[in-house]
């Protein structure tokens, strides 16, 4: 194997695994589901813990990778927002969280469906920013927008249950 096609076996390996979370993914039924439940039993330790500015940063890094992911994935299997493709789900279920300093086991699950809910019936503008946008960036930003509609219900829901 030449060096160009092991630069490119293993940019696809990364691309793939970062996409995917891993093998979050490739499980059978409902992969945004099962990316979303990934990133909110990982957020008390990866991301929750941290001040806001750090969650931030974590966020833009998230966005960043997962957009050139999405991306490359989108090419590798000539198809618009592939299903396998996760990590938007993980952007935007820790987008949904990060205006809170912190939430307990109901508030994550709360905020779990809350996201789903948005994600998958695609209020305006979430449609919007997925039919418009192309690529890697159109894959990520629609689950953001969602995340900002999810991020308000979850502060009302709150702000009734307090």
């Amino acid at each position: 194997m030449d060096s160009g096609t092991l630069f490119h076996a293993r940019t696809d390996f990364l691309a793939s695994s970062i996409a995917t979370l891993g093998p979050l993914g490739r499980l059978p039924k409902a992969p945004g589901s099962w990316g979303s439940l990934g990133a909110v039993l990982a957020a008390p330790w990866l991301f929750l813990p941290f001040s806001t500015p750090i969650r931030v940063l974590i966020l833009l890094l998230v966005l960043t990778s997962g957009t050139w992911a999405a991306g490359r994935m989108e090419k590798l299997l000539n198809r618009k927002d592939p299903g396998c493709v996760v990590v938007d789900e993980l952007c935007g279920q820790w987008l949904t969280f990060l205006p809170f300093a912190s939430l307990g086991h109901w508030q994550l699950v709360a905020g779990f469906a809350l996201f789903r809910i948005f994600d998958i019936f695609k209020p305006w503008p979430v449609r919007l920013a997925e039919q418009r946008i192309h690529g890697g960036l159109g894959v990520m930003l629609d689950d953001c927008v969602a995340a900002l509609y999810a991020a308000l219900a979850l502060w009302a829901v709150i702000s009734f249950c307090s």
